[in-house]
């Protein structure tokens, strides 16, 4: 499991450190002092856990998992205080908390914790593998004719463990775009002009249309970010992996993948600024989508 740690008690933080690791439980991909400085991190390194104080200065626990709620983040949070206020705990528990670790912090209470969770985590993955594998089934048994480009390109998406992140729609958008040009050529144009160009199918006004393919190409770096952390993770666990060998040394700077998967063994805080470059990351989607729409059997 990939655990993040957001407590401003930094003797809390690390004795929480300690009890993950001595016990084997998984890894910590990072950490924060407050819910203010928790957000970007957490958003970008995208943790299977968030254990996260309830009571902070600024934002605290419950005002910030509705904050990574509103961005995107589907993880699961553990919430950790010592407050006994029914209130407070039953609002918690409403904004979907796993469980609740009473401070001061036990570690047999902890670790029984975090194994509950992990068990739960891992019996729902395995459904959706299932489910997966069914819907899968049911795919292939459609005639190749109904998959449409955005099917391609959503079932790769599916590969890197992003589709349902906040810009895979961008991406699924982008190709089809590129796809559907009468350009011969598999080059795609400057990134600035595609993000107006699909800004300006929503938005109408010179200003709306800037500002929202900012928005676009925000959205995307932080999918392909998740993209990154999830093979990286791939990668450390198992070196063979095959999503890991096909999809990292392809789709991004396998040096940066190195470095990544080193921070994450190490159990160091993943780097708020990783290297994504979001043009190699599109054109290998482009040029491999349309391979497969046109030969399906590849």
């Amino acid at each position: 499991m990939r655990y993040f740690i957001v407590d401003d008690d930094a003797a809390s933080r690390r004795m929480l450190k300690q009890i993950i690791v001595e016990g084997d439980m998984g890894v910590i991909i990072g950490e924060a002092d407050s819910g203010m400085n928790a957000l970007e991190p957490i958003l970008s390194s995208d943790p299977d856990f968030v254990l996260i104080d309830l009571l902070m200065p600024r934002l605290d626990g419950i005002e910030t998992m509705e904050q990574l709620r509103k961005q995107g983040f589907k993880g699961h949070f553990i919430m950790i205080s010592q407050v006994e206020n029914k209130e407070m705990v039953g609002e918690a528990y409403e904004k979907d908390v796993e469980f609740f670790i009473h401070k001061p912090i036990n570690r047999i209470e902890v670790q029984s914790i975090l194994r509950k969770t992990s068990e739960r985590f891992l019996l729902k993955r395995s459904l959706l593998t299932i489910r997966k594998s069914i819907l899968n089934f049911e795919e292939e048994a459609k005639e190749e004719s109904h998959r449409t480009m955005k099917d391609v390109v959503s079932s790769i998406l599916n590969d890197m463990g992003i589709v349902g992140e906040v810009g895979s729609d961008d991406i699924v958008s982008i190709i089809d775009y590129l796809s559907s040009r009468e350009e011969s050529t598999m080059q795609i144009p400057p990134l600035k002009d595609i993000y107006e160009e699909l800004a300006s199918k929503t938005k109408f006004s010179s200003v709306e249309i800037i500002k929202e393919s900012k928005a676009i190409e925000q959205r995307i770096r932080r999918t392909i970010s998740v993209a990154m952390n999830n093979l990286a993770t791939l990668g450390v666990v198992d070196y063979t992996n095959p999503e890991f060998e096909y999809y990292a040394p392809r789709y991004f700077e396998f040096a940066e993948i190195r470095a990544l998967m080193k921070t994450i063994q190490e159990n160091e805080v993943v780097p708020k600024k990783m290297k994504i470059n979001v043009k190699k990351f599109l054109q290998v989607l482009y040029v491999e989508a349309t391979e497969k729409f046109k030969h399906p059997s590849k």
